[in-house]
């Protein structure tokens, strides 16, 4: 009986979650007083544990299904209701590198731009000029410093839209030289040139986020996981199980330093 009961109060539990969920206007979004009072919490941070940090408060916000991204689409600077993977990793970076909301924006209008984000009346005016490739955002040096041969040997993959190669480490290369990363630390994965739909290099984005418990080190990836037509969710997975299922050819990291 009492079993019974447990479940019967989980699926109630459940139920009452989901027409939560259901009503209008519920958003996972960050109220502005906490971002202030979470950001004053990371004051002595290194950059990269605060991204790592601000990563994983995303994990379990839907995926963003919208084809360009609904934050292109409403023309907003904000939208931590859903979100994909490139969304993720702007939002993380520019909650790291600010002090307050405010300030969070100002380094947004500067970093998801190939120029600088014009904002009028709460709206961006420019995202024609936003970073549509990862490969842009590398080599931008908007995103971190480049360390992908720092971290083991790379590998040449043919290159797209100007890009005559891309030096990428290998999935086995990463997984055996995975110790050299540090939370924060930005991973760009690389597609197959047959996979390629739009020439794009880039074909997903994550944050790694390192954990030590009883002199055991774990890495973990946090990315938007899913797709554009069935939706997904914000997850925190190990890397090396990423890395062994994933499909793309090779990575590519930049750090904060």
């Amino acid at each position: 009986m009492v079993k019974v009961k447990g479940r019967y109060l989980l699926i109630v539990a459940a139920v009452h979650f989901l027409m939560i969920l259901s009503w209008p206007g519920f958003s996972f979004a960050f109220s502005n007083e906490e971002i202030r009072k979470t950001q004053a919490g990371l004051e002595g941070k290194t950059k990269t544990d605060r991204i790592a940090f601000w990563a994983e408060r995303f994990v379990g916000i839907p995926y963003d299904k919208d084809p360009l991204g609904a934050y292109v689409t409403r023309a907003d600077i904000i939208a931590d209701d859903e979100v994909d993977c490139m969304y993720l990793t702007f939002r993380a970076v520019e909650l790291a590198l600010s002090r307050s909301p405010e300030e969070a924006i100002e380094v947004a209008l500067d970093k998801r731009f190939h120029t600088r984000g014009i904002l009028r009346e709460g709206k961006v005016l420019n995202y024609d000029d936003r970073f549509q490739y990862g490969e842009d955002m590398i080599r931008s040096d908007k995103w971190g410093r480049d360390i992908t041969s720092q971290v083991g040997r790379t590998a040449k993959i043919k290159g797209s839209r100007g890009y005559d190669s891309y030096e990428v480490l290998p999935p086995h290369e990463m997984a055996r030289k995975g110790e050299r990363l540090r939370s924060g630390d930005i991973l760009f994965f690389f597609k197959l040139p047959e996979k390629r739909v739009v020439e794009e290099g880039v074909g997903h984005i994550g944050i790694v986020k390192i954990e030590e418990k009883d002199s055991e080190k774990k890495t973990f990836l946090i990315h938007a996981g899913g797709t554009k037509s069935a939706g997904g969710s914000v997850k925190k997975v190990l890397l090396e199980d990423y890395l062994t299922a994933m499909p793309f050819v090779g990575v590519k990291v930049t750090r904060f330093e």
